[in-house]
């Protein structure tokens, strides 16, 4: 399953309030993202498992949290890159994700993707994030072996991204908010609340976070 322009759109849109909340002027600030998917790479590789002097096993559920984590910065590079210009980051990313690349070319090789496992390519993540590089096949690919798509990654991306922005407004910050609703976590509201919600739409966004709000409201008069 592909990306397709809306769901992109609507994540970069995300990510542009999710960083004004943090800095309005979050764009000039110039923030390092690829440091921060350098980090989180680093992270990956340590889910993965690398250590070939003891037994470890892949933990796939972290990895592919971890490559949430990295999609938030991905965003927030090309959001960067093109000055805060949600129209222009998605152009460029849509263009890009439609070559199709079948290799990554690093420190004067060619990696051919097929050819290199799950490991190798976080190495390889990391590796371009520190030349302040990020490629979209390669992350695709990452996305496959972790056993995710498009549509996994724009479903949990959108949710923690617009539950943690619904934080933000209610208080968590200050302390004031209730993470508890009716016995349970937000989170888990927020599992079951994305299944109601009509991700494709364009309004996504705001209708997943008004669904988060009329429950929470109900915890609130109880």
């Amino acid at each position: 399953m592909t990306l397709t322009e809306t769901q992109l759109l609507s994540m970069l849109e995300l990510q542009d309030d999710m960083n004004s909340k943090v800095n309005p002027d979050w764009v000039s600030a110039n923030n390092n993202w690829h440091r921060a998917i350098q980090v989180e790479g680093v992270e990956a590789i340590e889910h993965h498992g690398w250590k070939w002097w003891k037994k470890q096993d892949c933990d796939f559920e972290q990895l592919r949290m971890e490559l949430v984590d990295i999609w938030h910065f991905i965003l927030s590079a090309a959001l960067q890159h093109k000055h805060g210009n949600v129209a222009l980051a998605k152009m460029d990313m849509m263009a890009e994700l439609n070559l199709h690349q079948k290799s990554v070319q690093f420190d004067n090789q060619y990696y051919v993707l097929a050819q290199i496992n799950l490991l190798e390519k976080l190495d390889l993540l990391v590796g371009l994030a520190a030349s302040k590089r990020t490629n979209l096949a390669l992350f695709e690919s990452l996305l496959l072996d972790c056993r995710m798509d498009w549509m996994e990654l724009f479903k949990q991306y959108v949710g923690k991204n617009v539950l943690n922005v619904f934080r933000q407004d209610h208080g968590y910050k200050a302390g004031s908010y209730i993470k508890i609703w009716d016995g349970r976590e937000d989170n888990e509201h927020l599992v079951e609340v994305l299944e109601l919600v009509d991700l494709d739409s364009g309004n996504a966004r705001d209708e997943l976070y008004q669904s988060l709000k009329a429950r929470y409201l109900l915890v609130q008069k109880a």
